[in-house]
């Protein structure tokens, strides 16, 4: 996904913190015209991961490379 920016990445996964809490309390939650409820809860939980890894890269300033020999 390139072009997604530390705060936009941080946005998606608040959005997606919001649905699993949401979806907790046995209410129905939606994004962009899909409605999640306590059946998608998998797939909220794997949105939340991929988005809390993206943020986390992002965080660090990408990929970090040692010992590599630059051509």
């Amino acid at each position: 996904m390139a072009g997604i920016t530390l705060t936009e990445a941080e946005t998606h996964l608040s959005t997606w913190l919001e649905a699993d809490k949401a979806v907790a309390k046995g209410q129905s939650f939606s994004i962009s015209g899909k409605t999640y409820t306590r059946t998608d809860a998998q797939v909220i939980r794997e949105n939340i991961e991929f988005w809390d890894r993206y943020v986390k890269r992002l965080s660090r300033g990408g990929i970090k490379i040692f010992g590599g020999t630059p051509v």
